[in-house]
């Protein structure tokens, strides 16, 4: 299969809806997509983290992002907010079902990325040499 008949069937494969103005996911995905999002995802992969490991492991988060992107990765239903009754409360994150199932295919694209980092950045940089505005 060539690469155009495999990129039609994945466009096929599309809920119709996809590009609707008012579609009910796109909230979701700018969040997904997001510059966190995806991030917070991957992190929670290998299994339950407490709000600290997920700060400390996702480089240049504040806390205040991480907690607004967790608040509405749960509510969404594809993270669980887990509260030990601990003095003080312990709270721990997972992915529930739903979001494990996006974690693959959210993972999948992070190991593109990571696969093609240097092409991407060789490409960036002959972009920027020859669209610099000295010429």
């Amino acid at each position: 299969m060539r690469v155009s008949e495999q990129s039609e069937d994945v466009f096929a494969r599309l809920p119709a809806g996809s590009f609707d103005k008012d579609c009910p996911t796109r909230p979701l995905m700018a969040q997904v997509t997001g510059r966190w999002g995806a991030l917070i995802i991957a992190a929670l992969v290998p299994g339950p983290v407490r709000f600290s490991g997920l700060h400390r492991q996702i480089g240049g988060i504040s806390q205040k992002m991480l907690s607004q992107y967790l608040k509405s990765l749960v509510r969404y239903g594809l993270v669980e907010r887990l509260v030990e009754p601990t003095v003080p409360p312990q709270v721990t994150y997972r992915l529930t079902p739903l979001g494990r199932s996006l974690a693959e295919q959210l993972c999948a694209l992070l190991g593109w990325f990571g696969a093609n980092t240097a092409e991407l950045e060789a490409a960036r940089q002959r972009h920027d040499a020859t669209d610099s505005p000295s010429r």
